[in-house]
């Protein structure tokens, strides 16, 4: 079966942090928006792909800078979340999207097993190997782990505005997302969303049901509002605010 991705195209992840201290583990599935070559632009007219629905706008800059301000690891998704969604169970039918907010996507309709396979195989699998590889080499150190799921948001979907600036998703266990939630609350100038604009299932999510609830790690996954995270300076004070935020919660978790 011939390769998706040319040698020189790039790794499907990118490690920052990688010798990081921090009980915190940050990943960033829908972080980057690169489309193989041999997919040709997935067929989407020009622009399209830096639509919310290429890829988390902005998420991959908070997530860097969050991580060095935390000294903690963080894993970032490097492809298009319309070749593969990273944070999708292979059995989910939005895994390799057709469409995605009234946008078609040529290459993904009528997708052959063997062209589905190959995503899975080289970008999905690598991703999803150097996280479940980090978390074993910490576990066999004894060291803690509070993971992160970093997400962002459209401002508005399907013509209806989204009144939240973060939120925070989980399924059966809230610890942390609770106690984010509160904390983000007390900021007194953000309208933060439980499990909004989105919740997380078994069905529709990866990261929490298989890493969070699936190895008993404290989690939540994050969203925060595109809008405020598009530019450098804005991914900074968020990451500035999620830093401190963060910290101050450390020790009651780890």
């Amino acid at each position: 079966m011939p390769q998706l991705l040319a040698p020189d195209e790039p790794s499907p992840f990118i490690v920052h942090q990688a010798a990081g201290r921090s009980p915190w583990l940050l990943i960033a599935d829908h972080a980057g928006q690169q489309v193989p070559r041999a997919l040709h632009g997935l067929g989407l007219p020009p622009g399209e792909i830096d639509r919310h629905i290429g890829w988390d706008i902005g998420i991959a800059g908070v997530t860097a800078q969050l991580a060095a301000a935390l000294d903690a690891v963080a894993i970032t998704q490097v492809y298009s979340r319309l070749v593969i969604d990273c944070n999708r169970p292979h059995v989910s039918p939005t895994l390799i999207a057709a469409r995605s907010d009234g946008t078609d996507v040529p290459a993904n309709q009528a997708l052959a097993d063997e062209d589905r396979q190959r995503r899975i195989d080289e970008i999905f699998a690598p991703y999803h190997g150097r996280i479940v590889a980090e978390l074993d080499a910490r576990l066999a150190q004894a060291r803690p782990t509070l993971l992160v799921a970093m997400h962002s948001f459209t401002p508005a979907m399907a013509g209806v505005a989204r009144p939240w600036h973060a939120g925070v998703l989980y399924h059966r266990d809230a610890r942390l997302a609770h106690a984010l939630r509160d904390a983000l609350r007390a900021e007194g100038d953000l309208v933060v969303g439980d499990n909004e604009p989105y919740a997380v299932s078994d069905s529709s999510d990866y990261a929490v049901p298989v890493y969070g609830e699936g190895r008993g790690l404290v989690h939540v996954e994050l969203e925060i509002r595109q809008d405020l995270i598009a530019d450098e300076p804005g991914q900074l004070l968020w990451a500035q605010r999620l830093a401190r935020i963060f910290s101050s919660l450390q020790e009651r978790f780890r």
